[in-house]
């Protein structure tokens, strides 16, 4: 075997993930792994495309719209469909996690709220309280 390619158990310790994260990904044509008989050998392009593919999970964006973004690259115009899109899918992910993380901020002060009002009224009527910590 040559160095360019890799076993599906070399993917699987390379990128921390399972053989079935492998064949789903294949199945949904994000990977496309050379087949001989019923063993996969992911080439240099598999490896940068699961790259991609982890990084866009981690950063929220859908299988399908990974898929698309993918496959923009084939297109003759130097990539700038693919960045373009790109871009604008990242802004419009970026807005969507900043407003989770003001709503979460915002569930979060409720809650130390309440918690806090909850405390002064056992202690005003010397309820017992015990700490996180016990």
């Amino acid at each position: 075997m040559t160095e360019d390619l890799m076993t599906i158990r070399q993917m699987c310790e390379a990128f921390d993930v399972t053989a079935r994260t492998l064949r789903f990904y294949e199945s949904k044509e994000l990977l496309a792994p050379i087949r001989q008989g019923q063993k996969r050998l992911f080439t240099k392009k598999d490896r940068a495309r699961l790259t991609l593919i982890l990084r866009g999970k981690k950063f929220g964006f859908s299988l399908e719209e990974i898929r698309q973004l993918l496959e923009m690259y084939h297109m003759q115009d130097q990539q700038a469909t693919q960045l373009k899109t790109t871009y604008e899918l990242a802004q419009k992910r970026l807005a969507q996690l900043i407003a989770q993380r003001e709503e979460l901020d915002q569930v979060i002060q409720d809650l130390q709220d309440q918690i806090a009002w909850g405390y002064e009224l056992m202690r005003s009527k010397n309820i017992s309280i015990k700490s996180s910590d016990e």
